[in-house]
């Protein structure tokens, strides 16, 4: 929920939001498709198609690797990319986050809340105050949630 002024008066708003999943070479893009792609290299995820003033600007990049002995691929990284900050989670580096290139322990909070990293079970969950939510397990899953009002604003694997 989130809450707002109607009519003078503050009243919560149920938010809805549209998920995007990647799973080794398995991906469900966020309008519900879903598709297998072998590729290792850097590929965005998502991000904004044509920039616009009324959605912040953001982005969701893995970089993919070839599983060692196998034809399968691996995340070797996660970056996401907002207000001027840069989050990797790199699989190497399980447990810790590069924010702007330098390690650092979790939680991490950044300006006031405007994005928070922190640890929830095996997962790094990356927060941003406009209702971005990116996890990664440090090995072959990654969820990209955001809320509805970015429907049909969004590019990449998991764009529309």
């Amino acid at each position: 929920e989130r809450c707002e002024m109607v009519d003078g008066q503050p009243e919560c708003i149920q938010e809805t939001f549209s998920t995007c999943w990647l799973a080794g070479s398995h991906y469900r893009s966020f309008d519900g498709k879903t598709f297998d792609f072998m590729g290792t290299c850097a590929y965005t995820l998502t991000t904004i198609c044509n920039p616009d003033p009324t959605f912040p600007a953001f982005s969701v990049e893995v970089t993919k690797k070839e599983k060692e002995n196998s034809k399968v691929s691996s995340i070797g990284s996660v970056t996401i990319h907002v207000d001027n900050i840069t989050v990797t989670a790199v699989q190497s580096e399980n447990g810790m986050v590069r924010i702007d290139e330098q390690l650092v322990n979790l939680p991490y909070h950044y300006s006031e809340r405007k994005i928070v990293v922190y640890r929830h079970g095996q997962d790094a969950v990356v927060v941003t105050n406009f209702g971005l939510v990116v996890t990664y397990d440090w090995y072959s899953h990654v969820t990209t949630m955001v809320p509805r009002d970015f429907t049909n604003t969004l590019c990449g694997l998991c764009g529309n």
